[in-house]
């Protein structure tokens, strides 16, 4: 029952979002396409955080490969979309293997500051390799087919990729692979016990996080017709941890909400005021002292008391 009611309630939500356009508002359009984007990417670093209980302070750098590769493949080299995007998301996954195949052989700290080590030769090599990347002056001019050069256009196509993207992410964190990764955030020292090479696990859903983070990049640099190098830069990983945090760590559709909270947040913030960094130091004080749990631990802590009102009553 929990499950098909998931099913109404995330069809309802998609519903709702394609018929967005038919406002006639192209802020409204723009603003939930950049939401939808930055969904996937919290999405996909909950993997690692959530379900492996590991801090990743890197994971820009598998948004910002996506995002390059796809940009350079489909502007330099004039490959098709069917070919560019797929081409840079498996990249990201690759990527990510590399990585998190000596990240995980680390715990605690040790993984996080590997992570950000890892992240900022990404953004190094994004720096430094201006033929390629642009440098400092990002990769501009990104073409993309006539279909998705409209902004209602690009915003239906991440509406049908993300809403896939968190369909696959859904399916895999809720396998018994999701399980298991689980059993190994929880208990590292049972889970070996019981014959569970825990390693390779957290190897695993490294990958699969680096893989969607690309994907989630891919769509961001096609988006904004670029990609930069602060893309890639340590702040960008800081930004989308916050998300995650905000959200709620143990919760699947923690970091949705999270991500459009925090990003609508920056948005309406920027427009009547300059101290956006004030602002968001104040919401981490409200995360670690108030909401340890993000806005899902909220939300149940307020239906628990509900519960208890209504019962001594």
């Amino acid at each position: 029952m929990p499950q098909r009611r998931t099913l109404v309630a995330s069809a309802i939500v998609v519903l709702l979002l394609a018929l967005l356009p038919l406002s006639g508002s192209r802020y409204a359009v723009d603003l939930a396409t950049e939401v939808l984007i930055y969904a996937l990417f919290a999405l996909s670093l909950n993997v690692v955080i959530g379900f492996t209980g590991n801090i990743s302070f890197g994971h820009a750098a598998y948004f910002a490969i996506g995002g390059y590769a796809c940009a350079i493949l489909l502007t330099t080299y004039d490959w098709p979309l069917a070919v560019s995007l797929p081409a840079a998301v498996v990249l990201a996954g690759l990527v990510a293997a590399a990585v998190g195949y000596f990240c995980v052989r680390l715990t605690q700290i040790y993984f996080a500051m590997l992570t950000l080590a890892f992240a900022m030769l990404v953004w190094g090599v994004a720096f430094k390799w201006k033929e390629v990347t642009g440098g400092d002056d990002g990769f501009t001019g990104i073409k993309l087919p006539a279909m998705l050069a409209h902004h209602v256009g690009y915003f239906y196509f991440t509406l049908a990729v993300v809403a896939a993207g968190v369909a696959a992410l859904w399916v895999i964190c809720h396998s018994a692979f999701g399980l298991t990764l689980v059993a190994v955030r929880e208990n590292a020292v049972r889970a070996g016990f019981i014959g569970v090479d825990t390693r390779r696990m957290r190897w695993a859903a490294f990958t699969v996080a680096g893989t969607f983070g690309g994907l989630a990049g891919a769509l961001f640099g096609m988006y904004h017709r670029g990609m930069y190098i602060e893309n890639a830069f340590w702040t960008e990983s800081a930004n989308v941890l916050i998300m995650v945090l905000l959200g709620g760590i143990y919760s699947f559709v923690g970091p949705i909400f999270g991500a459009a909270a925090l990003h609508l947040l920056q948005t309406f913030t920027n427009q009547y005021t300059p101290y956006w960094p004030t602002v968001l130091g104040l919401i981490l004080l409200v995360i670690v002292l108030v909401l340890p749990d993000g806005l899902i631990g909220l939300a149940a802590r307020f239906k628990a008391h509900r519960g208890a009102r209504r019962g001594r009553t």
